[in-house]
């Protein structure tokens, strides 16, 4: 398990876990056999998926008990086109998923997270970071379904990104489905670039500008609060 923590820089915790290293399961590095959650665990369950990607892609979560912890981290690159879909189904009360998904895009990418809530008093928190390198294309969709039973829902699904260069084009498609009263729905889609203030701090330092901007841009991808 530490060489997938050490080489991918994810945050590790006492867990069962399902490991994803290039789009294929890892039954060596996993405790649990696939991502329906159908039994409740004593340690919370974290999906790790990580590595190179190229072609379709699908990480299908279903929470079918109450009360259960979930972890999602998703870090994956890709030099080939690709397409990244989450899936996420929360049909246990009282359960949550939390998720951080990291993104390099060195081609074309699309990515798009859903997330459906099925009853009441479940939650979502989805927080996604897009690197778009030289030329490439990228779109990220984000999805909230809140349906008529999930009252009291809180579903947080953002999106985020940072280019390269002027050549990398990104397109957002952010949308919410409620149709109940949620505790919170909160939704958002950013563009960020260092400001010419962070860069000048930095170089005042003694770093040049371009390693500056590097700073900047780990800082930005790098900068979870769900967990």
């Amino acid at each position: 398990m530490s060489y997938i923590w050490n080489e991918f820089n994810i945050k590790t915790f006492p867990a069962e876990t399902i490991v994803f290293h290039d789009g294929k399961y890892c039954a060596d590095l996993s405790t649990l056999k696939n991502t329906d959650i159908d039994t409740n665990h004593d340690l919370p369950v974290h999906i790790v998926y990580v590595g190179e990607i190229s072609g379709e892609n699908i990480i299908n979560i279903n929470i079918l008990v109450p009360n259960q912890p979930v972890f999602l981290s998703v870090n994956v690159r890709n030099n080939l086109p690709a397409k990244l879909k989450i899936l996420i189904k929360n049909a246990g009360e009282k359960s949550e998923l939390r998720g951080h998904v990291r993104l390099e895009n060195k081609k074309n990418l699309e990515y798009s997270c859903n997330a459906i809530h099925c009853v009441k008093n479940t939650g979502i928190f989805v927080h996604s970071k897009l690197l778009a390198e030289r030329d490439s294309l990228s779109k990220m969709y984000g999805l909230a379904n809140i349906n008529p039973d999930a009252n009291n829902a809180i579903s947080d699904i953002r999106l985020g990104a940072i280019a390269v260069d002027k050549t990398a084009q990104i397109e957002f498609i952010p949308a919410q489905y409620i149709s109940c009263v949620p505790n919170a729905a909160d939704h958002s889609a950013s563009l960020y670039k260092p400001a010419k203030t962070q860069i000048l701090y930095l170089c005042q330092t003694g770093l040049s500008v371009e390693i500056a901007k590097t700073v900047l841009r780990d800082a930005f991808l790098n900068d979870f609060n769900l967990f």
